[in-house]
């Protein structure tokens, strides 16, 4: 018996065993997935009435290594647990998403971006090696130099469609107690991206509030702050970029900043308004709350009936990340502020930590990114089809040699989709790791709605 057979034909562990008896109860053709109290997808699932896969046995840190600077992580394990569980260390993951109830598992395969991606990259990219529950039952380990060095390479932007991450090694990287932020002013797009793409600090985002104002925040560790800011409570974290050049925070309060508002997103529910924000429970102020009533609004829509009594147009959710090399970004900030009315927005600078690429999410290497995230809807013209801006973002991002992210709404048609996100490497992962189909495809789950 070869040793790859023995290693994925013996039992792991009690509890990949019982994942295994679950999945394997799944009748055939039904929808698999899994069993989450959180989202952070903005896409319609096709409904299944099977209660989905119970994965928490995977949502704890296993354990943190502060000599080899690495964890080993369950893939439901949050963001928000993980942070808290290295931090003790004066250590952080190279990359952590914006949001406390991403999990590991989720930013790996559904990417993940945030303010030291311009010199780490996205998740992904530091991760050792991961177990996962293929498509086909089994649980492999990939890694960049074993036999599944291709599910390794494809499993980021494949969505759950290939299987599941069960446990993570990942990098980390130290941390000082502060960041400093800066926060510079500029009016022109031009100068704003070149800038971005000279500097070097710890940290660099930046917040679009409209076409001539934009500031780019650089964030530097820091040993030592004489006065720290409080942006959990009745202060509004992006509100600040306007009113003050520097700042300080701790750094867990730095890493997740934008969480409390859920960026800006929390104007929608009346909590910035500070007669309002006073009655909130500060534990209630943070994206998981906030995205129970969308979920809510999106299934049962009493707005959406609202605005139709009150004779409103009909909107379109207009919910995306995308990606565009530098010397392109100001071409699309353009058509941001011209043709889609959303304000503000983020942006934040990208690049490619591994030399080699990544098969599903192809970006050139050697160049700097800028991912736009903008985030709300936006009025249809009489006449204009549901899916209409949506439809002109994904034409001009391609038309400028970007990327966008598939957590969201997507309207590609096959033959550009799989053009788009690598179909001839999918197929062959597919036929590898869920031979069967037990698993919906990237293009039925992300576009189709499945």
């Amino acid at each position: 018996m070869s040793e790859l057979l023995t290693r994925e034909q013996r039992a792991r562990s009690p509890e990949e065993a019982a994942l295994q008896r679950q999945y394997a109860a799944i009748p055939p053709g039904e929808p698999v997935r899994l069993r989450k109290g959180t989202s952070n997808l903005f896409r319609d699932r096709r409904r299944s009435s099977q209660p989905g896969l119970d994965a928490s046995a995977f949502a704890s840190v296993l354990s943190v290594d502060p000599a080899s600077r690495t964890a080993e992580v369950g893939g439901m394990t949050t963001y928000e647990d993980l942070v808290d569980a290295t931090l003790p260390y004066g250590l952080m993951p190279l990359v952590v998403p914006q949001l406390k109830t991403i999990t590991l598992g989720g930013a790996v395969t559904g990417l993940g971006i945030e303010s030291s991606s311009f010199r780490n990259g996205m998740p992904h990219e530091s991760v050792i090696e991961m177990d996962v529950l293929a498509g086909d039952g089994r649980v492999v380990t990939a890694r960049a130099d074993n036999e599944h060095a291709d599910l390794f390479r494809g499993f980021p932007n494949s969505y759950g469609t290939l299987g599941y991450a069960l446990r993570l090694k990942i990098e980390l990287e130290p941390v000082r107690p502060y960041v400093r932020l800066r926060h510079r002013r500029f009016s022109d797009p031009e100068v704003f991206f070149a800038a971005m793409a000279e500097a070097e600090p710890d940290f660099m985002d930046g917040t679009v509030f409209g076409p001539r104002e934009m500031y780019l925040t650089l964030g530097e560790f820091s040993d030592e702050a004489a006065s720290v800011s409080d942006y959990t409570g009745m202060e509004v974290y992006y509100r600040s970029l306007q009113r003050r050049e520097t700042d300080h925070l701790t750094v867990r309060d730095y890493l997740w900043r934008w969480d409390t508002d859920w960026f800006w997103c929390s104007r929608a529910f009346g909590v910035q308004d500070r007669r309002v924000r006073r009655l909130v429970p500060k534990r209630l102020m943070r994206s998981d709350s906030y995205w129970k009533l969308v979920a809510f609004e999106r299934r049962y829509g009493p707005m959406r009936r609202l605005d139709r009594l009150r004779g409103l147009p009909e909107q379109e959710h207009v919910v995306q990340d995308i990606e565009v090399p530098v010397d392109r970004a100001p071409d699309f900030f353009r058509f941001l502020i011209e043709e889609i009315p959303i304000l503000p927005f983020w942006v934040c600078p990208l690049r490619l930590r591994d030399p080699v690429g990544w098969d599903l999410y192809a970006l050139e290497r050697d160049t700097l990114y800028v991912n736009f995230g903008f985030w709300s809807t936006v009025p249809l013209a009489a006449g204009e089809a549901d899916g209409a801006n949506n439809r002109r973002i994904e034409e001009v991002v391609e038309r400028l040699g970007g990327r966008k992210s598939l957590y969201s709404t997507s309207f590609y048609d096959a033959e550009t989709f799989w053009r788009l996100y690598n179909g001839p490497v999918y197929r062959d992962l597919k036929e590898a790791y869920d031979p069967e189909g037990r698993l919906l495809d990237l293009y039925e789950k992300c576009v189709a709605n499945g």
